[in-house]
């Protein structure tokens, strides 16, 4: 008997109060689905079996070891691959870096499994290592993260980034309803998620003739380093109203410059992500809001892309998940369950 791994297609639901948890449904996946409807037929990741045909070994590299997103990637990931009965392990970086990715990447592929789920570090220097993996013959599901040309791949499973970065504006905008300074700090440019955030928070804040919208900081995945440039950016700027930390480091690391600055409070943050130190920071009031992705739902997603092209049967080449945004008035009740995990 075939399952559908579903994803409710629908128009993408910005934050609509900061006390109320507003989950998103995909802008954009391969099914014809559109409707701005929750009641709507679902689209689908993949159509797979209740059991794979076989056992296959399944290779998850991660962005970056030990972030509390792809960790939460990877037990969803686990949990589908044991219900198909497919080997997975998991394999990731020191750092967000491709140069330190590409050689786990190789030795993988020289194992020759079955199919690689993957979160690239780089849409440029990942891209000709990938699309070798693919024509050698193992499936290539990419996963969060994708390359400049990912037609190689199976599939690609993401969030909405762009649409979470103007949720991100649009949780600021009701924080600060005078306007003012705002600016995002991301990670580097060239990752598709972080510049996908980035645009959507820029694009809506330079539509609203209130805000000004500062240039993008770049804290290469480091948080003192996050910490740094946000303390600078505010000896600069000491009336910038609110800041979106585009991922979770970067959100860890704006949090504390702001704090060490004086200045919480004062200063709105938003982050991207919802890991255990964003959670603190939430309850503590340092950081005003967060922009939860589904990172177990993705994993699952691509392990259930993985077998069913591995099976012959359909795969969807590009989901897109939703998200939530928890506050601290949701934080006990429907934000819980979008919070990250530390271990599976």
């Amino acid at each position: 008997m075939k399952k559908f791994a579903a994803v409710t297609a629908a128009g993408l639901a910005l934050v609509t109060g900061l006390s109320a948890c507003t989950s998103s449904k995909p802008a954009e996946n391969v099914a014809s689905n559109t409707a701005a409807d929750p009641n709507a037929p679902a689209a689908t990741a993949a159509v797979v079996p209740d059991k794979a045909k076989k056992n296959y070994t399944v290779q998850f590299i991660q962005g970056v070891a030990g972030d509390e997103f792809y960790i939460s990637m990877q037990c969803g990931a686990q949990a589908e691959a044991a219900k198909l009965g497919v080997t997975l392990t998991t394999q990731g970086p020191q750092k967000f870096d491709p140069t330190l990715q590409k050689p786990i990447l190789d030795s993988i592929v020289a194992a020759e499994p079955d199919a690689i789920l993957i979160a690239p570090t780089d849409v440029t220097a990942m891209q000709a290592p990938l699309k070798a993996a693919a024509a050698a013959g193992i499936k290539v599901v990419l996963v969060d993260t994708s390359t400049e040309d990912p037609s190689y791949a199976a599939a690609a499973i993401a969030s909405d980034n762009e649409g979470g970065g103007a949720a991100a504006f649009d949780a600021i905008k009701q924080l600060n309803p005078n306007g003012g300074k705002v600016m995002v700090m991301s990670t580097d440019p060239g990752i598709s998620t972080a510049d996908a955030r980035v645009k959507g928070f820029k694009d809506a804040a330079e539509a609203d003739a209130k805000f000004t919208y500062l240039p993008v900081q770049y804290s290469h995945n480091d948080a003192a380093t996050a910490a740094n440039l946000i303390s600078a950016a505010l000896q600069k700027d000491p009336d910038i109203v609110g800041v979106f930390a585009a991922n979770l480091f970067t959100a860890e690391g704006t949090a504390t410059g702001v704090r060490q600055a004086g200045k919480t409070g004062s200063v709105k943050i938003v982050g991207f992500d919802a890991g255990p130190n964003q959670i603190k920071a939430l309850e503590e009031g340092t950081v005003n809001a967060l922009v939860a992705q589904q990172p177990g739902t993705i994993g699952a997603f691509g392990v259930d892309s993985a077998v069913a092209a591995l099976d012959g049967s359909t795969v969807n080449p590009k989901v897109q998940t939703g998200f939530s945004t928890i506050t601290k008035e949701n934080l006990a009740t429907e934000g819980t369950k979008a919070a990250y995990q530390s271990t599976c």
